[in-house]
């Protein structure tokens, strides 16, 4: 007998008459995490076959323009950690870092002083 587990991740998505998410929930059964809210939302997936990248790009009606620009830079910052992590490619990493400081800092999601001091 095999010892695999299976772990879900649940997400619901509430449209208006046009299509518009409304509501974004989401569960984890390996977290015991449920019906937690969210305003935004980017999905992607892998598919070896084609090999290319699927995604889903969601927010809804109650995603604040500020808001985005804080998801996409935290995004980016993320997609950083995944890289070293899963490639060791840490020089990568960082330039993609030193990206995402530029970019907070245009957005005004920084100020100049704080993208020095992270260096």
């Amino acid at each position: 007998m095999s010892n695999s587990k299976t772990s879900d991740i649940i997400l619901r998505v509430s449209l208006d008459e046009n299509k518009v998410p409304e509501k974004i929930h989401w569960d984890a059964t390996d977290n015991q995490v449920v019906g937690k809210e969210a305003t935004a939302m980017m999905l992607s997936v892998w598919d070896p076959n084609e090999e290319n990248t699927m995604r889903v790009d969601l927010w809804t009606k109650e995603m604040v323009v500020d808001d985005m620009k804080k998801f996409i830079h935290q995004s980016l910052l993320l997609m950083a950690d995944t890289l070293q992590r899963s490639t060791g490619e840490i020089a990568m990493a960082e330039t993609m870092r030193d990206f995402g400081a530029y970019y907070a800092e245009k957005l005004g999601l920084i100020t100049p002083d704080e993208t020095t001091q992270k260096s």
